[in-house]
């Protein structure tokens, strides 16, 4: 059974392969087509460490936009693993890329 949860999208430590946060580019894009809005947006994927720390795994962008434009809102995620050797408090959160 999947599992839900409603974050802060600042609070997501972003995966290695995007240790800098959303690509520029895809998030003016996403900005373009969906504006300000969340309304119909998928549930990023999210890995959960023992601590219960958020790694995104899919939804780099869309998590970004959100924190940006729309501080203090929060986001659907979906739980998809739960490893148990995982440590993410070393990865860098949407939140510390943002100016």
């Amino acid at each position: 059974m999947a599992v839900y949860l409603d974050v802060d999208p600042r609070t997501l430590h972003l995966p290695t392969t995007r240790p800098t946060g959303a690509d520029p580019a895809k998030l003016t894009r996403q900005l373009s087509l969906h504006g300000l809005s969340v309304a119909g947006m998928p549930a990023p994927w999210v890995h959960r460490d023992p601590n219960g720390r958020l790694k995104l795994v899919d939804g780099v962008t869309r998590a970004t936009r959100v924190a940006k434009y729309l501080p203090g809102t929060l986001i659907r995620v979906q739980v998809t693993a739960e490893p148990k050797a995982a440590d993410y408090s070393a990865l860098p959160t949407v939140g510390d890329t943002l100016p």
